[in-house]
């Protein structure tokens, strides 16, 4: 018996949207922003987004934060810094999430939601905004894998290789990784893996920390330097409390859920910011305890031991961050896919293979050059969270708010939303010369390929 036409249209549009095929095989919308895509959209649970989010976010980035976000604020302003900045963001992306479908149409990337509301220019702009905050993004990701192998190879040797050897060979594996698992949806596979392996050096590590904090009785808590330096390092640790927070790539993030989507990626959303937020919190103020104004940009480096723990540590770190680098690098990986490789095709298909083998080879290939370049870590954190993710998370929804609804909100909340625009993008001019001053003074006392 033959199908009516009916059928056969909803045949096409479960085949479409499979995982197998990987791909959505429609076209432009009306507004002239595509939906077609390399990767998969609208199938997956709010439990798998929410997981992908708690484990993404509990990444081995956690073990430089009490450097960079307490250590220049302290107790006090450090405190209040964390707990102000976080319940912003989860407003933030709260209010961002309820723009993915308007009018009926759905935008899967940041860049085509800003370029429907704004025009061309804000397309762009989006685009380089986001592109820069995940490159990166990654380029720390890789530095962060570097230094877990050099703290892994220290406890064998007393003559370590270079830094620049362990960031090819970190490299490496993400690339691999990010070959054999192309999309953000295949990562389902993964984030079991991912979770234990987050537990696992986050108990060791807290179990540690507390060890060695109640051991030293005479922590220093003080906030050193000069007045200027102070007022800088500041506004540099905030960018930073911003960058563990959120991501600039909720959209894509949320592109992924099946409906209702607004809903499913809220509850996502309260996940990361309950459970998984208590979690990498937990880590940043148990390492400034621990060891006062003194912590290490890198904590397994300063961990009493034993010498087991530490490689644990390292290794568990460097295993879970080959996941949650995937995730941030993975709006790139789409754009790259969907420009070069055969949609029609699945993701599997021969010819999709060696286009994804030369994209993948491009993006960390050339991401690990520049960070064997200029391997300063403090500097990838403090700049992304600076230039690109105050614009991204707090300015461009306000500014969506106030196109989109200002007509029928009251005039309180486009005050609020207007407030909004103005004070972040303050922040952001002054968080950024911060993160510039930093980069002046790294470029000062490293060298190009220095072993850091």
């Amino acid at each position: 018996m033959e199908e009516s036409p009916k059928e056969l249209e909803m045949m096409k549009r479960t085949e479409a949207l499979s995982i197998e095929a990987g791909q959505v095989a429609t076209s432009q919308t009306q507004h002239g922003y595509g939906t077609t895509s390399a990767h998969t959209v609208d199938k997956d649970s709010w439990q798998q987004v929410a997981l992908l989010l708690v484990t993404g976010f509990n990444c081995a980035y956690v073990l430089s934060f009490s450097n960079l976000m307490l250590v220049p604020l302290g107790w006090a302003w450090g405190l209040t810094c964390l707990a102000v900045i976080g319940a912003f963001t989860y407003y933030a992306n709260w209010l961002l999430a309820d723009f993915h479908v308007i009018d009926g149409q759905r935008f899967i990337r940041y860049r085509d939601l800003m370029g429907f509301a704004f025009g061309r220019r804000m397309y762009y702009l989006t685009w380089f905004l986001q592109f820069t905050t995940l490159l990166l993004g990654n380029m720390g990701f890789i530095l962060l894998g570097a230094r877990a192998l050099k703290g892994i190879n220290s406890e064998f040797s007393n003559s370590p290789m270079r830094l620049q050897v362990y960031i090819i060979a970190t490299g490496v594996v993400y690339f691999v990784f990010a070959y054999l698992v192309p999309t953000m949806s295949a990562m389902r596979n993964w984030l079991a893996t991912s979770a234990i392996l987050t537990i696992a050096y986050d108990v060791v590590l807290i179990v540690i920390l507390i060890k060695d904090g109640r051991r030293d009785k005479t922590k220093d808590y003080q906030i050193h330097g000069s007045e200027v330096e102070k007022f800088f390092n500041a506004f540099g640790a905030v960018a930073a409390i911003l960058f563990g927070n959120t991501s600039g790539m909720l959209p894509e993030i949320q592109s992924t859920l099946h409906k209702p989507v607004v809903t499913n990626m809220r509850k996502a959303l309260t996940m990361q910011y309950t459970a998984g937020l208590a979690i990498y919190y937990g880590v940043t103020i148990l390492g400034y305890w621990a060891y006062g104004s003194a912590v290490s940009e890198y904590l397994p480096t300063q961990l009493s031991g034993p010498r087991w723990a530490n490689v644990l540590v390292n290794c568990t770190a460097f295993l879970q961050s080959a996941v949650s680098q995937h995730l941030f690098c993975a709006p790139i990986h789409e754009a790259l896919d969907t420009k070069f490789q055969r949609v029609d095709e699945t993701m599997f298909s021969e010819s999709n293979l060696i286009r994804r083998f030369f994209l993948r080879a491009l993006v960390l290939g050339g991401n690990t050059f520049v960070t064997a370049l200029v391997p300063f870590m403090g500097d990838f954190v403090n700049l992304v969270g600076s230039f690109t993710l105050f614009s991204l998370t707090f300015v461009f929804p306000s500014m969506i708010f106030i196109k989109i609804k200002g007509k029928t909100a009251s005039g309180v909340e486009n005050a609020w939303h207007l407030a909004n625009i103005v004070f972040f993008s303050i922040l952001s001019i002054v968080t950024t010369a911060a993160a510039v001053r930093l980069i002046i003074n790294n470029a000062r006392i490293y060298r190009f390929f220095a072993d850091t």
